[in-house]
């Protein structure tokens, strides 16, 4: 059969479609162009209005500032106050100062304030305590009642504090040059942790994502926030210019497609040079007889090529992939991008475990909100149901997987990590995440080994705060009122603890419990003895029994008495390991390489079996799960209650069952303490290397120590026990550093100890700076 021939004029007539299609496609491109620049154009809106935000009120807070260092630096103040003629010297104060809704005159010890602190204001008490700490005036916004200013400085005259100024202003001035500034579809606001207190323009969906780029306000606790929608890059990243490149070129040819047909004329042939033969088609000379028909192999069959799955899209730093957790610092090797392949990767090993649905919650920080809304992002994109329970201690997680029957949960939080920081604690199917099975997450995403549904998961939102305080307080009751200052650090664990602690009988005195990722007081680690200072000195101030510190995620415990002692997690331990065998003689209990020699003996003392094993939370809880131990600790504060609990690391529960059993004693905590073995020890000790370094370092001292006499144990680093006392080197897990230790029956002990250490760790670097 002939084929169709192709009419000479068909093309003419064909390339006026094509340029109107092209048309088309060019006028595509320009609005992609359009939108691109404009969403650019927003964000950079949003930067500077973020930016005249900052500068237009930090002027009248400085002033403020300014004007109540100048009012306490006067004599005549000084003067006034030391006749005890407090109205004069409010008088002094008000000068030139028309907005000021009130001025008092506190003293210094506080006493007023701690007698009643709900009446007096918890924000008042902490910009007072603030300013006396700092010597200087400070500021803050305050949330007692009618949200206002407060200010508060110390007047200070031959080094003694004489009274501390609270003045009150307004905090309208303030709010009125954010109404209405945030930028068409942007978002703006100003916040004080993790408290807003004014905010415009678009909250949903960017709300969370505004903490990149806050400026803050000097000398005070706020700072402004701005964010625009994420603006595309455009074709080949050049912001729009890509597109109205693209299009311009179409334009062209589109151009051209109309003005060719116009170059031929009417129903004939194009017009030829004269002299030159037209040539003729090939369909012409064959069927002119003048061409042999071409002889047309059969066509083969392309071997098809094997297209690869795209690689992940985020390059990840292997080093956030730790011993314990995912851990990393926001902007530099963590960003959401990692966080939803994170998810993706987890959501993929519950998928082959047959695993449905997931428990998440986050800790206060400033980016746990966008790591949580991403992480949920990748468990839903593998197929996973998402029960996310807000923000809460890392142990509510873990009690949310039994409580909710998942058994798999992710807690994202830094930990006790500077606020920069954040990561990831990981269950599934009942096992925490450690060791290989962390670095196995790892090589999913880089082999991109990532399970991926059509549909997505479903998320829900669960409040379990209630269902965790009812859950404990219908367990626990203290037999006598014990005074409590509970220090949370400004930690998440801040909106839990002093409610779960005053639920089981004990009067709380809570401090630094407003939830700030900031960290403004002090960093939220109590193993650090200068963490406990503020609690120390609350807790002498108003006579209370005891105080009580919480890390950062609230699965570390912190104490200190009355007295100023610190008391060690590894003496706590044996409290509580004495009260558990009572019930259940014979268990076994369960320490860390960092515990002191003395709690072994303890245990055996009080009909137990004490393990030694190496540091570590995941560790430990694998441990429990092989030897079914009833109890577990480690010298970092962590504590595991299998009895009456689940076995999982939890602060406010140790606390708990603390107060329970010191309420229970007829004799007062600091003498409850003293009964307990205790012979001289350090803290935690810790050399700062380069990352990596530590572990290299204790491989080496392992295979280079000579101890005569001692037992060694190498389970965790080097421990060398002799019958009067012990030292440990071991390669943190978490950060780049080595952790020591010792502990001796007396001083002369401990410096034999040391010195050997001394001696020995030289063998492997002599330069190393040694703290004792």
């Amino acid at each position: 059969m002939k084929k169709p021939e192709l009419k000479p004029g068909s093309l003419a007539l064909a390339l006026p479609a094509v340029g109107a299609l092209l048309l088309l496609v060019a006028a595509w491109l320009a609005w992609s162009g359009f939108q691109v620049q404009s969403a650019n154009r927003a964000a950079d809106a949003a930067d500077k209005v973020r930016l005249d935000l900052a500068n237009a009120i930090r002027p009248a807070l400085r002033e403020s500032l300014e004007r109540l260092d100048k009012a306490r630096e006067r004599a005549a103040l000084a003067t006034a106050l030391q006749r005890a003629d407090d109205e004069g010297a409010k008088a002094l104060v008000a000068q030139g100062w028309p907005n000021a809704e009130a001025i008092e005159l506190i003293a210094p010890d506080l006493a007023a304030a701690y007698a009643d602190p709900a009446a007096f204001g918890y924000g008042k008490l902490g910009v007072l305590e603030q300013s006396l700490a700092d010597g200087r005036a400070s500021l803050a916004v305050l949330k007692d009642g009618k949200p206002s200013i407060g200010l508060a400085a110390p007047v200070i005259a031959q080094g003694e504090v004489l009274r501390l100024i609270y003045v009150r202003e307004p905090l309208a001035p303030l709010l009125k040059p954010f109404a209405g500034a945030a930028p068409d579809g942007a978002y703006v606001g100003l916040r004080q942790g993790n408290y807003t207190v004014v905010e415009d323009g678009e909250t949903k969906g960017l709300k969370h994502k505004a903490e990149a780029g806050a400026i803050a306000i000097e000398d005070t606790p706020l700072r402004v926030v701005a964010v625009a929608p994420p603006a595309p890059a455009g074709l080949f990243g050049k912001g729009g210019l890509g597109e109205f490149g693209m299009a311009g070129l179409l334009v062209l040819l589109a151009a051209l497609a109309f003005v060719l047909p116009k170059m031929r004329r009417p129903g004939g042939p194009i017009v030829e040079p004269a002299g030159e033969p037209v040539p003729q088609t090939l369909a012409e000379l064959a069927s002119a007889g003048k061409l042999a028909a071409p002889v047309v192999e059969p066509a083969q069959r392309a071997t098809p090529v094997p297209v690869a799955e795209p690689a992940p899209a985020a390059a990840i730093d292997r080093t956030i992939f730790r011993a314990y957790d995912i851990r990393g610092v926001v902007g530099k090797t963590l960003d959401a991008n990692i966080a939803r392949l994170i998810g993706q990767a987890i959501g993929s090993l519950m998928h082959e475990r047959n695993q449905r649905t997931i428990v998440v919650g986050r800790d206060g920080r400033l980016s746990s909100p966008e790591m949580s809304a991403a992480l949920v992002e990748g468990l839903r994109k593998a197929g996973r149901d998402v029960i996310d329970i807000g923000e809460v201690p890392t142990p509510v997680v873990y009690f949310a997987t039994f409580h909710l029957r998942t058994g798999t949960g992710v807690s994202i939080t830094g930990s006790h990590n500077p606020p920069d920081y954040n990561g990831f604690k990981i269950v599934v199917d009942g096992e925490t995440l450690a060791g290989d099975a962390i670095q196995n997450l790892y090589a999913r995403i880089a082999e991109n080994r990532l399970h991926k549904t059509e549909a997505l998961g479903q998320v829900v939102n669960r409040d379990v705060r209630v269902d965790y305080i009812q859950r404990i307080s219908g367990d626990i009751q203290i037999e006598r009122k014990l005074k409590v200052v509970v220090d949370c650090g400004n930690g998440v664990a801040g909106g839990f603890a002093p409610e779960l602690l005053a639920s089981i009988g004990a009067e709380v005195e809570p401090l630094y419990c407003d939830v700030d990722g900031h960290f403004p007081h002090h960093h939220p680690d109590p193993s650090d003895p200068d963490n406990l200072t503020d609690l120390v000195r609350v807790v002498q101030r108003i006579g209370a029994d005891i105080g009580l510190a919480f890390d950062g995620d609230g699965d570390r415990l912190g104490v200190v008495t009355r007295g100023g002692e610190m008391i060690y997690p590894d003496r706590l331990l044996m409290l509580f390991a004495a009260d558990v065998l009572e019930r259940n003689p014979g268990a076994c209990v369960i320490y860390d390489v960092k515990c002191t020699g003395h709690l072994a003996t303890h245990i055996l003392r009080h009909g137990g079996s004490p393990l030694m094993w190496k540091t570590g939370h995941s560790l430990i809880k694998s441990k429990m799960k092989e030897t079914e131990a009833e109890l577990a600790g480690e010298m970092s504060g962590h504590f595991f209650f299998r009895e009456r609990w689940y076995g999982f690391d939890d602060a406010l529960y140790a606390a708990a069952r603390l107060l329970e059993i010191l309420a229970a004693s007829p004799d007062d905590p600091e003498t409850v303490f003293a009964q307990l073995p205790k012979g001289v020890s350090t803290p935690e000790l810790k050399i700062a290397v380069e990352e990596g370094e530590q572990y290299r370092f204790v491989e080496e001292f392992v295979a280079k120590a000579k101890f005569e006499g001692a037992r060694i144990a190498t389970i965790d680093g080097l421990r060398a026990d002799w019958p009067d006392g012990w030292g440990l080197v071991r390669a943190s897990n978490t950060t780049p550093v080595l952790v020591l230790r010792f502990d001796a029956k007396d001083a002369n002990a401990l410096a034999r100890v040391q010195q050997a250490f001394r001696e020995q760790m030289a063998l492997v670097n002599p330069n190393l700076v040694l703290p004792f």
